[in-house]
């Protein structure tokens, strides 16, 4: 049986599905909103349309053209906004690099991306020198400058000169919304970076499953009438998407520059931020600061991803009033999968009751399809227990990885993305995360989450962070070791600590093998660039 193809008229128009449309709807619903650069810059939404258009020319000037590769290395500004745009809009691939890989790994993902052009901010400069010699395609350097120094030799010039000399009626080319826009690399633990990319319908289809599900009224929602502010860096899954989300939207965009605490929570309040998304070791650098405790944070919306939010943390940020919950994905996702936004009864919980639904990875949103399988694929069931790898389908993951065959194919095995996750799901549909597949601790015959042990060795008033990883154990396999990093002038000793999991044991919330007689203090735990704890670090340095 065949399925029948819709008829079209000759002079009818596939209209594309490609990111110039996002920015078009927020400069046509909010021309005059506010986009703001910390203390540096302000500008309406029609002037980020027309900068967008004379930074295309700009770099048209310089000799890019569509298929190209730009990369941007900057931290969260108003330039990086328009680059989200311009680049992609142009038919080029945007490359956001990572700045806080090591000089050799960027040197790799730059190579590696076949990049032709390169933004690069003033304070990047020193990575650059160290590893230009070895930089195989490029052919052109752009300054990104907020200190207005001379421009160095070999360079195109400084971005904003070159934008005032630009046209703004750039004639953007139509595009095929399947034509790459973006590409960055993951940060994992394993192996070199592995190059990850999207296209136009990819992102434009995310932000609107982004939009469906934060629509209306309630906990975690955003709408027009918020004002939104990443702490998230741009280079990292385009900031989870939410710029893009945002210019839809036509809402007050606020980009702090570098992350300093003073400077974040000083925007907070002059720039009155009602959404956010960091990962947990900004939260709670935030919520460590002595200024925090005076500052209202009522009407603050923050979703948390990266890594596990310890319930301590959530509890934490809610007694200030913060609405605070978990998004989960991945780079190789887009990365949006899941929300953990309460359901309708929910929000007359307690706090207690509604910290344990915003800390786990939540529902998957508009248009995935997220099952957790056994090594056969099969499906396991929702009852909140039965652990199984995490797998999912959706419009805008990675249809590969750049240039590499293998691991392409191994991550869609059997026709769905392979997290590498192991999770868990409820009967009211809510995933939760109970490790990664390479750190499950096997002991005894039992998967033991490090997670888990995690999370409730955060329950001790004195530990500051915690990970847990497995130490080899002739009689059971696997054993856990707890790395435990005291908060300042605390008691805490392993004695406590194994008590504390004890009386977990005992009520049932993990089983007896998690109670771990291995626990090391340490001064701090060793983390990827965008935040995650470094886990087979930690085995190198405590396991050899």
């Amino acid at each position: 049986m065949t399925a029948r193809l819709i008829a079209r008229t000759p002079s009818a128009v596939a209209t594309q599905m490609v990111i110039g449309t996002i920015l078009e709807t927020g400069v046509r619903t909010s021309p005059n909103q506010e986009i703001v650069y910390a203390d540096k810059c302000r500008m309406t939404y029609l002037e980020l349309q027309q900068r967008v258009g004379r930074l295309a020319s700009a770099l048209a000037a310089a000799g890019v053209k569509a298929g190209d590769t730009v990369a941007v290395m900057d931290w969260d500004t108003h330039r990086y906004l328009e680059c989200f745009y311009a680049i992609p809009m142009m038919g080029a691939v945007l490359h956001t690099v990572n700045v806080r890989l090591s000089p050799e790994q960027v040197l790799y993902t730059i190579n590696h991306a076949k990049d032709d052009v390169i933004l690069v901010n003033r304070e990047f400069l020193p990575l650059i020198d160290a590893v230009k010699d070895r930089i195989e395609t490029v052919k052109t350097f752009i300054l990104l400058d907020d200190e207005g120094g001379d421009v160095p030799a070999g360079f195109a010039g400084e971005y904003e000169a070159l934008l005032a000399q630009a046209d703004s009626n750039y004639a953007f080319p139509e595009l095929d919304e399947n034509t790459c826009a973006t590409t960055f690399y993951t940060t994992g633990t394993t192996g070199l970076p592995k190059g990850v990319y999207f296209s136009h319908r990819q992102l434009v289809l995310h932000t609107f499953a982004l939009r469906a599900v934060t629509s209306g009224d309630g906990q975690g929602r955003f709408n027009q009438s918020d004002v939104y502010m990443p702490i998230t860096p741009m280079f990292h899954v385009h900031a989870w998407g939410v710029p893009y989300l945002a210019t839809l939207l036509g809402v007050k965009q606020v980009y702090p520059g570098r992350y300093v605490p003073e400077i974040l929570l000083k925007l907070l309040v002059t720039e009155k931020v009602t959404f956010s998304h960091c990962v947990p070791t900004i939260i709670q650098m935030l919520l460590g600061s002595e200024v925090v405790r005076q500052l209202d944070l009522s009407k603050w919306k923050v979703i948390i991803g990266g890594s596990a939010l310890p319930k301590s943390l959530a509890k934490g940020a809610m007694e200030m009033g913060i609405d605070i919950f978990t998004g989960y994905g991945m780079s190789e996702t887009g990365p949006v999968l899941t929300l953990a936004n309460l359901m309708p009864h929910m929000e007359e919980w307690d706090m207690d009751a509604q910290a344990d639904v915003r800390c786990r990875a939540g529902r998957p949103i508009p248009m995935v399809d997220l099952r957790i399988v056994d090594g056969n694929m099969n499906s396991l069931p929702h009852d909140g227990k039965t652990q199984g790898e995490i797998v999912v389908r959706a419009p805008w993951l990675t249809q590969g990885y750049l240039d590499d065959p293998a691991n392409s194919e191994e991550l869609w095995q059997g026709g769905w993305l392979h997290t590498g996750d192991i999770g868990v799901i409820d009967a009211d549909g809510y995933l939760k995360i109970t490790d990664r597949i390479k750190d499950v601790i096997k002991t005894g015959g039992e998967w033991i989450s490090s997670l888990d042990l995690e999370g409730l060795i955060l329950q001790h008033p004195g530990v500051a962070e915690c990970a847990v990883i497995g130490m080899p154990d002739a009689k059971w396999g696997e054993r856990p070791l707890a790395l435990v990093v005291k908060k300042p002038d605390a008691d805490v000793t392993s004695e406590a600590i194994q008590n504390l999991v004890a009386d977990f044991a005992e009520k049932g919330v993990i089983s007896r093998y998690g109670i771990p007689e291995n626990i090391k203090f340490v001064d701090s735990l060793p983390r990827t660039s965008v935040g995650k704890l470094d886990k087979k670090l930690m085995r190198t340095e405590h396991l050899g």
